[in-house]
């Protein structure tokens, strides 16, 4: 059986699907994109903060799940300017320990929903 994850902490889904589907011990968390849901504005100033954001949301989702980065073994992120890739990896490399870092693909994307800059999925075992 499935247990469908939710939260109040990260942006509720906006289409048929949920934030989080935990299978047996495995998570499988939808991609997460910069929105704040303090404010509901999308944080697209730069690339840093966009990410930032993405990362806090996925955290949140994790968390509804109890589990943490640390659990994280597979994540794709999809951006939709490789230029922009410098960054985003210094921000998301900061919440990770490289040597026991998920696999992952960087994916260039022509466009993302409400048109942001980078979205992340990951995929979390416990």
């Amino acid at each position: 059986m499935k247990l469908i994850i939710e939260t109040k902490n990260a942006p509720a889904p906006l289409g048929p699907y949920n934030q989080a589907v935990l299978k047996n011990d495995t998570l499988y968390a939808s991609g997460q994109i910069a929105l704040n849901i303090e404010t509901g504005n999308l944080v697209t100033d730069n690339i840093r903060d966009e990410t930032q954001q993405v990362m806090k949301n996925l955290k949140a989702v994790l968390t509804a799940a109890e589990m943490t980065f640390e659990n994280v073994v597979k994540s794709t992120i999809f951006i939709t300017d490789m230029n922009n890739f410098g960054d985003i990896n210094s921000v998301y490399g900061s919440y990770f320990d490289e040597a026991i870092a998920p696999a992952r693909e960087t994916v260039q994307v022509a466009a993302l929903p409400k048109y942001v800059n980078v979205e992340i999925s990951v995929i979390a075992v416990r």
